[in-house]
């Protein structure tokens, strides 16, 4: 079965034809593990095979690695025929192998630190030498990255960057919108509560929200998807499985929110994948396409560091859910019951 498209367009400055599957790249910059060039690239080779077409990545995702591998993948392929995004908000400067930054987090990657710059300057600086690693003349989508006490650590701090957008920032995502550098700008971020922050204090096309909207948590659908949809604004959901536990299901050690489950968690899972048994569907396809079914969601980037991650993310996107599925996990309370 051929994966769906879905075309969104904002303010008239040309529609963008996203696959309902993309494929977020952090995984291939050796996120937790190395992964060879060779089998990041056949990763990206088989998304390309199964109808992939909409790619994520930043620069933070392996210190630079995850966009010069996708130069090597894109290499060759018509620039009209896929969405590509990656972010701002992140400058990387050289240092020592030993001073580089997440040296528990990413594997074999450039010797690299993170310098956080939401300025007018910064932005273009950061646009520009993202441009240069992924080998293209342009980007479909820019994302500020990861504007949320989750990565920035703290509240204040996160106010503070905040200012730094509004006051500057905001500016050259204005600019490199009306001048067709790129199509539209948004935000990629941790926690809804912050993306409606931007979008009720700016005109933000599209959002990329990563595990906070998923068959575990529908707190979004309360004010931040309907801002969405009256506004047209576009929302990609990153970490459809948050972390993991919905691909994997309610198995001792699984992971939620990058942490070992708890057992309110666990359990809340398992309840889950009964009703989906019953109905004889996957619980990784219905995690993966439920947010699917609300109209302000245009695609799910789930990432894939292997080949047999990414065959499960295309069989979760193409397989079959019943209606009567969804209305059995509304009536056992498992669902808000304004999910769509």
């Amino acid at each position: 079965m051929a994966l769906a498209t879905r075309v969104w367009d904002r303010g008239g400055r040309g529609a963008l034809r996203f696959t309902e599957l993309g494929l977020g790249t952090a995984p291939l910059g050796n996120l937790y593990r190395a992964v060879s060039d060779d089998d990041a690239q056949a990763v990206m080779e088989r998304a390309w095979a199964g109808g992939v077409r909409h790619f994520d990545t930043a620069p933070l995702y392996g210190l630079g690695l995850a966009e010069t591998r996708l130069n090597r993948f894109l290499r060759g392929k018509p620039r009209a025929d896929y969405v590509l995004s990656t972010k701002v908000g992140r400058l990387l400067g050289p240092t020592t192998p030993e001073g580089r930054d997440g040296q528990d987090k990413w594997f074999d990657v450039p010797a690299r630190t993170e310098v956080l710059d939401y300025t007018y300057d910064g932005i273009l600086r950061s646009l520009e030498f993202s441009l240069e690693r992924l080998g293209v003349d342009r980007v479909d989508i820019l994302y500020v990255h990861s504007l949320d006490a989750f990565d920035l650590g703290s509240e204040a701090r996160v106010e503070e960057k905040r200012a730094d957008l509004m006051a500057s920032g905001y500016k050259a995502l204005i600019s490199l919108r009306e001048q067709g550098v790129i199509r539209a700008f948004g935000a990629g971020i941790n926690d809804w509560r912050g993306a409606q922050w931007l979008a009720e204090r700016g005109d933000f096309d599209i959002f990329l929200l990563a595990g906070r909207y998923t068959l575990l948590e529908q707190e979004a659908l309360d004010t931040f998807l309907p801002l969405c949809t009256a506004r047209g604004i576009g929302v990609i959901i990153g970490g459809p499985y948050n972390s993991g536990i919905l691909a994997t299901g309610p198995r001792p050690g699984a992971f939620y929110n990058y942490d070992p489950a708890p057992p309110e968690i666990l359990a809340r899972v398992a309840r889950i994948d009964a009703i989906c048994r019953d109905h004889g569907v996957p619980l990784v396809g219905a995690a993966l396409q439920f947010p699917l079914r609300h109209p302000a969601v245009v695609s799910v980037v789930p990432g894939g560091q292997g080949l047999a991650e990414m065959e499960g993310n295309l069989r979760a996107a193409t397989a079959t859910i019943p209606a009567a599925l969804w209305a059995d996990l509304k009536a056992a309370g498992l669902m808000h019951p304004d999910a769509p």
